[in-house]
């Protein structure tokens, strides 16, 4: 349905917008990348005065695949980016152009790509967000955070989680999880602020001898300066978060909402709607008001191998 000669011309602000997103870092990979340019679209259109059925019908597609790639939920097709582009007034040969080549990059496998028949796809997402966030805001009530696990702990999870798993499926899991640890302690790596309840220190999980590896790596982690990490103590009666372990995610392009993700047996739950987000983030700040002071954490952890 093509608009009449008054739509608005796409703004100022657009294009600032484009910039930023062309100028963001390619550490987290195709996720982020879609969403931005999905919100980009989202903005041009909005800017039209248009629905998302009438840009669908203009695609040849529905109003659900627009509200998916504006979603950044799915890969982009460089004739219907085109398209779009066209019917939101981008005229501008340099500006399709780095859209377009965006396009192009939201499609490129993330580093994980290579892990994928170990890997669920519902967990691709979290390790491209993961990859691009600024803050990641962790609470944990049976294991200890993915990135602070040791290698024999982390292979004790992943045992207890695959029953069934060949020594390779193993191996290659744990490994996937190492290559995460080594993105997160580069410089560019993102602040890792972790709540764990005190159960998760005095479950044995893999063997005496792994459990005191394991805390005193986080006794060393503790003195990274990207690495907060507070203890729930079982004394601490009024736990904020009822409904178990979740991760909150920051990011440092304003373009980007906070995410909440939560992991199930075997799918995830992702939350943007900021009433939820919020509804989370009291309860992350009421369990760091519960627990011990980050300058206790060390003495708590020394006391906990010392009763292993």
């Amino acid at each position: 349905m093509p608009q009449d000669s008054a739509a608005k011309k796409p703004s100022a602000d657009s294009a600032s917008a484009v910039g930023r997103i062309l100028d963001y870092p390619r550490d987290g990979g195709p996720t982020v990348l879609r969403i931005l340019l999905g919100a980009q679209l989202r903005r041009l259109r909005e800017a039209r005065g248009m629905s998302t059925e009438e840009a669908g019908y203009e695609i040849r597609g529905s109003h659900s695949k627009i509200s998916r790639m504006e979603l950044g939920r799915v890969g982009f097709k460089e004739r219907d980016v085109a398209d779009l582009l066209t019917l939101y007034g981008v005229e501008d040969p340099e500006e399709r152009d780095s859209l377009l080549q965006l396009a192009k990059e939201a499609n490129t496998p993330g580093w994980w790509h290579r892990y994928g028949d170990v890997l669920p796809a519902w967990f691709e997402t979290y390790l491209g967000l993961e990859g691009a966030a600024s803050l990641l805001r962790s609470y944990e009530v049976q294991f200890i955070p993915g990135l602070l696990q040791t290698e024999d702990y982390a292979r004790a999870v992943v045992r207890l989680g695959y029953h069934d798993a060949s020594e390779e499926d193993v191996q290659r899991r744990v490994h996937l999880r190492m290559t995460r640890q080594e993105r997160f302690t580069q410089p560019s790596g993102p602040t890792l602020w972790a709540v764990l309840d005190e159960a998760v220190l005095r479950r044995p999980l893999g063997g005496r001898e792994v459990m005191r590896a394991q805390i005193r790596h986080l006794i060393d982690m503790t003195l990274k300066p990207n690495v907060t990490l507070q203890i729930v103590p079982f004394g601490a009666m009024e736990h904020a978060a009822v409904g178990g372990p979740f991760t909150i995610l920051r990011f440092a392009e304003p373009g980007l909402s906070d995410v909440v993700f939560m992991e199930q047996l075997t799918s995830a739950l992702y939350l943007d709607k900021p009433s939820d987000v919020d509804t989370y983030m009291r309860a992350m700040n009421n369990l760091c008001i519960a627990a011990t002071r980050p300058d206790d954490t060390v003495k708590f952890l020394t006391t906990v191998l010392e009763q292993l």
